[in-house]
């Protein structure tokens, strides 16, 4: 975090994150190819498409959208809104998350059936893919995660009136409730103390004070972790910002 006379932030521009992400290609009951809805409470998120071709279906108070995603389409959305990939053609993205990479650390919540969210037990055992087990059993794992998720999706997107949706909206938020002192700490250590390294700099230039610009840096990385099971997809992970 920023404080005192420092006026540089060390992390990716605005205390954002990046993974890259190649869809799962895995059919669901529906027919469609793709990946596991859920929705985030505290962060927006981005897609760069690079590569391929697919959807990103969205459910909010609003109603329910699909947005095209091709090479060259910049997507994002607010919290609050479920979303689920789509895989037509080897979608492949660049993902942007907000306050650090929160969406991929924590800031999820699956649309799990509702009995699944009243239980904090229960959720967690149908959610976690244990990072010791082998290849193919973190596969089937996070598929059948992916098919009890579009469970619930399904029943959101069928239902009428505002009730069942924000219903859901409230079941997510108790969930997460036992872990916001963590994601303060994180925006605090990330979005906040880019905004303030920001206004310092401004400060400075005000006053015709140009030290910091000497203390320019250039930083490269690859990523740390690869075709990690996400919940979209196999996700390639950067050390930086999480």
């Amino acid at each position: 975090m920023v404080s005192g006379g420092e006026a540089g932030f060390a992390g990716l521009p605005g205390g954002v994150a990046v993974s890259r992400l190649c869809v799962y290609d895995w059919p669901a009951a529906d027919g469609v190819r793709g990946g596991t809805p859920h929705v985030h409470l505290a962060c927006s998120e981005a897609y760069v498409v690079t590569g391929g071709r697919g959807a990103v279906q969205t459910l909010t108070a609003s109603g329910y959208e699909v947005t095209p995603l091709v090479p060259g389409t910049v997507a994002w959305f607010t919290p609050g809104t479920i979303h689920r990939l789509v895989n037509e053609d080897e979608l492949r993205i660049t993902v942007l998350m907000q306050n650090s990479g929160l969406p991929e650390a924590g800031d999820a919540v699956l649309t799990l059936p509702p009995e699944y969210l009243t239980d904090p037990e229960a959720y967690a055992a149908a959610t976690a893919v244990p990072a010791d087990a082998p290849e193919a059993e973190r596969e089937r794992i996070a598929r059948a995660r992916r098919d009890l998720a579009l469970e619930g999706y399904r029943a959101l997107r069928a239902a009428t009136g505002p009730e069942p949706l924000a219903a859901f909206h409230r079941a997510a938020a108790a969930l997460v409730r036992p872990r916001l002192a963590t994601w303060r700490e994180r925006w605090l250590r990330g979005a906040r103390a880019a905004a303030t390294a920001t206004g310092e700099q401004l400060d400075r230039l005000a006053r015709g004070d140009v030290s910091h610009l000497a203390d320019a840096v250039v930083q490269a990385e690859q990523p740390f972790e690869q075709g990690r099971f996400g919940m979209c997809g196999r996700l390639d992970v950067y050390r930086r910002g999480q």
